[in-house]
């Protein structure tokens, strides 16, 4: 008898240790805080027989967590891939967004992205260690710290320790009701800098080069970079540039996103940005960065293990869905690119990441953790 079919799950048990986990505030760049969430992840599997090993990153980040499950056994397994930190900062839960439950949605920062989704993937192993029951394939959890950077620190030791893995399963929330992830845009990052002249806006403005006119037309130019019919998006998030209202601009700079959908893309979009020149005399124009994630191509080696988890999902009574390409990238875009047979968004259903309407579904947790549970006990 399959025990992800017919052994009782409390709901709400689960839910408490989703909210402390919730309660523990863990913005990316808060390496206390962060560490906080893995030291009581690590509690977690206390009793259960796996060995949990710390690895530091930078001190301006957390630390990273692998558990392994069976640590007697070397063959290779599954590895199930969760983050840590959130987007919302400190403040957030004593403000915009308090743990609150309204019907089947709960609130909190983080709840949807990702904390739901880590704890479910733990409430699943820890049924099998108290059943005593031998997977076919030895699990190992990472627990990383800085998804939400585009994961500068941990992506490295992902990709190394992915290596020896037959399974990749990633915690990612659900999208659309409860539709997996099956591809995802790759992503870019980059900063661009003017420099021109500073002057007197009242005295002398002939003198200045004004820095942020200069760049406010090369926003404008990755602002026409964009091409939706081919999986392109260009944006220029952030800008910061000037000293004073009366002084023409020496300095400003920008933080431009990229997402597109396939290598060739990226190559082509990656030149086009590296490549930027403000055409106004005495303008130096400066543009670093890089790709950052390749894209979630989705192939046959992806598709595998869909159906395989589209069977699971059958026999719990629900039929598994995978949802359109995302737009938002996670770490199984650095496995993917490996030839690693991944599945995402198996976390919880809900929706709002990012945002101050972030929130779970409670009726999800049950499914979720039950399919969660079969593709660990029947990948193999």
């Amino acid at each position: 008898m399959s025990s992800f079919l017919h052994d009782r799950i409390d709901s709400d048990a689960i839910l408490d240790d989703i909210r402390g986990l919730v309660e523990i505030e863990s913005p990316s760049r808060d390496a206390a805080r962060v560490n906080r969430v893995l030291e009581a992840i690590t509690r977690f599997f206390d009793g259960t027989g796996a060995v949990c090993e710390r690895q530091p990153t930078v001190n301006t980040l957390g630390d990273i967590l692998r558990v392994r499950c069976d640590p007697t056994r070397n063959e290779p397994g599954i590895l199930v891939l969760s983050h840590m930190d959130t987007v919302h900062p400190v403040g957030t839960l004593a403000g915009k967004l308090p743990w609150r439950r309204e019907g089947d949605r709960v609130y909190g920062p983080g709840i949807y992205d990702m904390k739901g989704g880590l704890v479910l993937a733990v409430a699943a192993y820890r049924r099998i260690a108290r059943s005593r029951r031998r997977t076919p394939l030895p699990i190992t959890f990472l627990f990383t710290p800085d998804e939400e950077v585009s994961s500068p620190a941990s992506r490295s030791f992902i990709e190394r320790e992915a290596r020896g893995y037959r399974y990749v399963l990633v915690t990612e929330p659900a999208r659309d009701g409860g539709k997996i992830v099956t591809a995802r845009k790759g992503i870019g990052v980059f900063i661009v800098r003017t420099r021109g002249r500073p002057a007197h806006a009242g005295a002398n403005p002939d003198k200045g080069r004004n820095a942020i006119v200069a760049m406010a037309e090369l926003a404008l130019a990755i602002e026409g970079l964009n091409d939706r019919a081919r999986g392109i998006t260009t944006n220029v998030g952030l800008i910061n540039g000037g000293t004073a209202r009366n002084t023409v601009a020496e300095d400003c700079r920008i933080e431009v996103d990229l997402r597109f959908s396939d290598s060739a893309s990226a190559s082509e979009m990656e030149a086009k940005i590296l490549a930027l020149k403000s055409s106004r005399p005495d303008i130096e124009t400066t543009v670093t960065g890089k790709i950052t994630r390749p894209p979630f191509a989705r192939e046959r080696s992806v598709d595998l293990v869909f159906d395989q988890a589209a069977a699971i999902a059958q026999a719990i009574g629900f039929k598994l869905e995978s949802a359109p390409p995302v737009g938002g990238g996670s770490d199984g875009n650095f496995t993917v690119a490996m030839g690693i047979p991944t599945l995402d968004g198996l976390g919880v259903d809900g929706d709002g990441a990012h945002t101050n309407e972030e929130h779970m579904k409670y009726s999800s947790i049950e499914p979720r953790t039950r399919l969660m549970q079969g593709l660990m006990e029947r990948l193999q």
